[in-house]
């Protein structure tokens, strides 16, 4: 009974973890089988080569907290979430499936560089022995905001996996290695895409790029383990929040994750606030299903200059 109520709460983490950064693995496997017939809808591409500056650089780091309520239970905390967005020169091996890449003001070609950090903490870790860390790097054309690379570390107490994706010539090729077992082959996956398309850490950057307003509806192609999905995305309201940057209005944007041949199988809702100003930073998120609500709460934002750092005391 201990190790069935570890495995169903390993469950519940890993549905916070896939909605917001998508650190962890939704068994390739069986969803590649429930989306083999399904050919990737043409997403339309931003003009590459458009000089511009995206709200997160050239540097950022965004610190928020995973509480979990259900019942009596009232907001505890069972992770922390940690995003930073740099620049980096770009290498050759991108560079030439890149079509333009930007440049920096040295007149260098760069790539955006986004990280995700998710670990474990209070109650989950107190009452299963629940440890986990997910971390995953996505390697982006800023000019086309195309990803071309991710990199996952999946650590779960002494069970580790290391993936690898490259995004090239319209076909995404997942990599799954056990660092533990080098004999074991490795898992293989690779799947089509048209357009854009975004790793889901990539894809809540890509949404602060997007110009938003009420009733807005708009797809995202997003791979995860080596599977291509068509993700509507709604602007529901418009509304002010008291957050760690103050009282400021927001936009309610619902990625429709849930559902039959979605991301995320099964009944849900997953919401998310974003600044309605040249930020465009996400305050917080909100995941409503049958095991409870999870919310996620912005605590920190670090930005290259340094007076607009801010924090919760």
């Amino acid at each position: 009974m201990k190790r069935r109520n570890q495995d169903h709460s390993l469950g519940i983490i890993r549905t916070i973890a896939i909605l917001f950064a998508t650190l962890l693995l939704l068994q390739p496997a069986r969803l590649i089988a429930q989306n083999a017939k399904k050919p990737a809808a043409t997403a339309s591409t931003s003009k590459a080569g458009v000089a511009r500056v995206h709200p997160f650089e050239p540097t950022e780091e965004l610190v928020y907290v995973a509480e979990f309520s259900r019942a009596l239970l009232k907001k505890v905390d069972v992770a922390d979430f940690r995003f930073t967005a740099s620049k980096q020169p770009a290498q050759a091996s991108l560079q030439k499936v890149s079509t333009r890449l930007e440049l920096d003001k040295n007149d260098d070609p760069y790539l955006l560089k986004f990280t995700g950090d998710v670990t474990s903490k209070g109650f989950f870790v107190k009452l299963f022995n629940l440890r986990f860390r997910e971390q995953i790097e996505s390697i982006v054309d800023p000019a086309s905001f195309t990803v071309r690379k991710t990199k996952k570390v999946d650590e779960q107490g002494k069970r580790h996996r290391v993936s690898e994706t490259i995004y090239a010539d319209g076909k995404v090729t997942w990599v799954e290695k056990d660092p533990n077992d080098p004999s074991r082959p490795p898992r293989e996956t690779v799947a089509t895409f048209a357009g854009q398309v975004q790793d889901a850490l990539s894809a809540i950057y890509y949404l602060r790029t997007q110009p938003l307003e009420v009733g807005k509806r708009f797809e995202v192609t997003i791979s995860d383990s080596g599977v291509v999905y068509q993700v509507p995305v709604q602007v529901v309201e418009r509304k002010r929040k008291k957050t760690v940057l103050g009282r400021v209005e927001t936009f309610l944007v619902e990625p429709e994750v849930f559902g039959s041949d979605r991301m995320i199988s099964g009944e849900g809702l997953f919401s998310i606030w974003i600044t309605n100003d040249n930020r465009r930073i996400p305050v917080s998120a909100r995941i409503k299903m049958k095991y409870g609500t999870f919310d996620i709460t912005l605590r920190k934002v670090i930005r290259n200059q340094p007076q607009e750092s801010v924090a919760r005391s």
